[in-house]
């Protein structure tokens, strides 16, 4: 991880930071003795998730306060695969993406991306009671991010039919054939449990979209601010 041109990269390191906190301290850890073992820690767990993370048939037929939960669900984790997973590619991808957003930009599209993420899933699958958890959606929009940010920077990637060997190729490669993946992969998770594609699906394109915008709208103030000034008397 880098740290950016304007300093330490405290959003990624916090998000990092509350992500392996409300792990460690929740049921899913199996750290937390307060939860019991076996048959009582499962019983945790299931209520857990079903508390903090998204049900999407409760969420639109629920109280209003179920909303909020595409936001918790977005700091809770299934296990540890799912949490080192997530946040190994919020470790790479991160710091560079704050670094050229700005903080405030960078947190504002993480949490967006990832709270509509896991809203346009439920909405798709809206009789589903499968429970969503995860801060996926959400740095999947960091992906999305830092393909437009960085289409010609160079990643390390681990391919299997290469015999993991690690090879060098161009972001925009890497993160295109990731994409391809999820959007084909979501057609296999109807009526199934496991990881929920569409979620990162729709995380990529709004990060992407989101950074378009925002990049946009700056160069827009940019040049009309040069324009302002330059109509100054000298």
């Amino acid at each position: 991880m880098r740290a950016g041109r304007d300093g330490v990269p405290w959003v990624t390191w916090t998000l990092l930071g509350c992500c392996c906190a409300a792990f460690l301290v929740g049921p899913a850890s199996g750290l937390n003795a307060a939860y019991g073992t076996g048959p009582g820690l499962l019983s945790a767990q299931t209520d857990y998730f079903a508390r903090w993370g998204v049900v999407p048939q409760e969420l639109w037929h629920g109280p209003l306060r179920g909303l909020c939960t595409p936001f918790t669900a977005l700091f809770v984790h299934g296990n540890w695969l799912h949490l080192l997973g997530n946040m190994l590619f919020l470790y790479v991808f991160g710091a560079m993406t704050e670094a050229r957003m700005g903080r405030a930009a960078f947190a504002c599209s993480y949490l967006l991306t990832g709270y509509l993420a896991l809203l346009g899933y439920a909405l798709v699958h809206a009789h589903s009671d499968r429970t969503l958890v995860g801060a996926s959606g959400a740095i999947s929009g960091v992906l999305g991010a830092f393909l437009y940010l960085f289409p010609r920077a160079r990643v390390t990637s681990l391919f299997p039919f290469l015999f993991f060997l690690p090879l060098r190729f161009p972001a925009w490669a890497v993160l295109l054939f990731w994409f391809v993946l999820q959007w084909l992969a979501t057609g296999t998770e109807a009526g199934q449990p496991g990881v929920a594609y569409l979620a990162h699906v729709l995380g990529f394109c709004l990060g992407f979209a989101c950074t378009w915008v925002h990049r946009t709208a700056a160069a827009r103030v940019k040049g009309a601010t040069r324009s302002t000034e330059g109509d100054k008397p000298t």
